[in-house]
């Protein structure tokens, strides 16, 4: 039978590399913040698979009796060979922007450990999300070896330049180990202004109109509803 949760979080989704990087570091912050989510008794969900960082963080989850759910698109399930096997659950979904909702859904945080393109996608998603004030949830950064100072660099200067506002620079949290940005994200309180306050994000059809003006109604697949 599972403990009781030390921790105001359920469940935390994590960001990182289908590869483990050159540095021993990048790997053994993987494990440091997989035993961070044991220790506090959090349930890990994650883009799926069972290569790289991605390996790492959910198969050190899964040995230490947490829940681990991995969210797959379907095509990619079609080669095995390409993402390793997934410990724990999987969800299988139709694209990869049900990927994103659909951990977004289930997760009370983000976390972003070193990746590359997906990661990064991943994550500045999620940020916006927040900035627009589609969910309230902390999003927060390993930083490991100072893997993510010119990504921190750039966003500052975008404030500098004005195309972030300063209080939105507050999404962020980071920190070089996973134990120093638990910590910080047990403590986040959200206090940055949302760019459209106010919007309501419920599901709404999306209308597909061609050349003469005639329109249908498809599915709002990118939708993120209630999260």
């Amino acid at each position: 039978m599972r403990q009781p949760s030390s921790s105001r979080f359920t469940t935390i989704c994590v960001f990182c590399g289908s590869s483990e990087g050159k540095r021993t570091s990048y790997h053994d912050a993987a494990i440091a913040l997989a035993q961070e989510l044991v220790s506090r008794g959090i349930d890990l969900v994650y883009g799926g698979g069972g290569i790289g960082l991605m390996g790492l963080v959910s198969q050190a989850v899964h040995r230490g009796g947490r829940r681990v759910v991995g969210v797959i698109p379907r095509t990619l399930m079609t080669t095995p060979e390409t993402i390793g096997e997934t410990a724990g659950e999987v969800v299988a979904v139709a694209d990869m922007h049900q990927r994103k909702a659909e951990m977004a859904r289930q997760a009370d945080a983000f976390i972003a450990l070193p990746g590359g393109y997906g990661t990064l996608e991943e994550l500045l998603e999620m940020i916006t999300w927040a900035q627009l004030g589609i969910h309230r949830k902390p999003v927060g950064l390993v930083n490991v070896d100072g893997y993510y100072d010119p990504l921190l660099a750039f966003i500052d200067q975008a404030v500098e330049h004005g195309f972030i506002s300063p209080s939105a620079r507050h999404i962020i949290v980071q920190a070089p180990t996973a134990q120093d940005l638990m910590a910080k994200l047990e403590e986040y309180v959200p206090y940055y202004d949302r760019v459209a306050s106010g919007l309501n994000w419920e599901t709404r059809a999306v209308v597909v109109t061609d050349a003469a003006g005639a329109g249908g109604s498809g599915p709002a697949g990118i939708s993120v509803p209630g999260i």
